[in-house]
């Protein structure tokens, strides 16, 4: 999986700053539990990393399939835009409630708790060459508080 670094890379390719350690794996939030159900079983859902930026949010997509990174920024929030946001409890996960000039945007984020043995850390480990170091850094575990209060204080 992505180390976090070249997560930053493509970020800053893009032209944006990331604030480094404020990213963490994320997916929209199911509107129902019929949503959910669906897209539990399908490859309906997809993850991205969210990462703040100096100056704004950005999402950048994990592949459906091979759930590698897609080297692309697929949506940017400038901090401008942004009117509140909320974090909220939402079962093993937390919904992070974005709300812009434009709508509303919800995401869902897994809790760090048990992230090991679920897609925020199986996205969230960073890859190493040798297998014996596979699983040394699960960074989202490691950024979801600090990132949750970074999001709430916007």
């Amino acid at each position: 999986m992505p180390r976090e670094t070249n997560i930053w890379e493509i970020i800053k390719a893009a032209g944006y700053e990331p604030i480094e350690n404020r990213s963490i794996v994320v997916s929209y939030a199911s509107s129902n539990l019929s949503d959910a159900i669906i897209k539990f079983f399908t490859e309906a859902k997809e993850f991205f990393v969210l990462q703040i930026c100096r100056e704004e949010l950005v999402l950048v997509p994990y592949g459906k399939i091979s759930w590698g990174l897609k080297k692309e920024v697929t949506m940017s929030i400038p901090f401008s835009d942004i009117q509140k946001i909320e974090v909220e409890p939402a079962g093993l996960n937390y919904h992070l409630i974005i709300d812009t000039e434009s709508g509303r945007i919800t995401l869902s984020t897994q809790q760090k708790e048990l992230s090991d043995f679920r897609s925020s850390g199986l996205l969230g480990y960073e890859g190493s060459k040798n297998w014996k170091r596979l699983f040394m850094r699960n960074w989202h575990k490691e950024n979801l508080d600090a990132t949750l209060e970074a999001l709430k204080a916007i």
